[in-house]
């Protein structure tokens, strides 16, 4: 696995903040621990995802995404093409309820919902960074992308 460069790191923490006090409002943790896609020979470290906090402190190894809230994926070079392709597909499959893709190369936001087993059934963007991106129920805030 590749060490994430500080520049992924700055846009995943602008995310982070931006969700402010609505994880400790729900009850639930944001982290960068494993996603298990069993059946697969995949596994995942998102940047961030937020599951329920009684999930994660007894959760010693990988959660699902269908245990999750909701998935963050910042794209790097050398990886942007599998999280604009591979894990939209998986994560929906695997039934992640939300899963927002920054496209650090393309400088789009893109929240993908609804999952299905053939992948995310709903698709909203990309936006350009600079136009707010609405996560919904439950954190229900508007993600202002512009330092992104």
């Amino acid at each position: 696995m590749t060490v994430p460069s500080w520049a992924h790191e700055s846009a995943a923490e602008v995310v982070r903040r931006q969700l402010g006090p609505r994880p400790e409002e729900l009850d639930l943790v944001s982290g960068s621990g494993n996603l298990d896609l069993p059946g697969s020979e995949n596994w995942y470290v998102p940047d961030p995802a937020v599951v329920p906090a009684d999930l994660a402190a007894k959760t010693e190894g990988a959660s699902l995404p269908d245990q999750t809230l909701l998935i963050v994926e910042v794209s790097s070079p050398s990886g942007a093409d599998t999280d604009r392709v591979v894990k939209r597909h998986r994560y929906g499959q695997y039934g992640a309820p939300l899963y927002l893709l920054v496209d650090r190369q393309n400088r789009t936001c893109t929240l993908y919902g609804e999952p299905t087993r053939l992948g995310s059934a709903k698709e909203s963007g990309p936006h350009p960074f600079g136009a707010p991106v609405h996560l919904p129920s439950p954190f229900d805030l508007d993600l202002d992308t512009t330092r992104l």
